[in-house]
């Protein structure tokens, strides 16, 4: 029971970096992260009776 306590730590671990080392190089191989931009406009009615 304790090694496989043990090995889902260490997949965890190694799941940890490698999603931070996508982060950090997947720009440089055409993953866009950043989000996405366009401008909203919606009329808003106040009733301030």
């Amino acid at each position: 029971m304790l090694r496989l306590f043990k090995f889902l730590i260490y997949l965890a671990v190694i799941g940890f970096i490698g999603l931070a080392g996508y982060a950090y190089v997947g720009p440089f191989f055409g993953a866009d992260f950043s989000a996405p931009s366009e401008e909203t406009r919606v009329p808003v009615t106040l009733d301030a009776d």
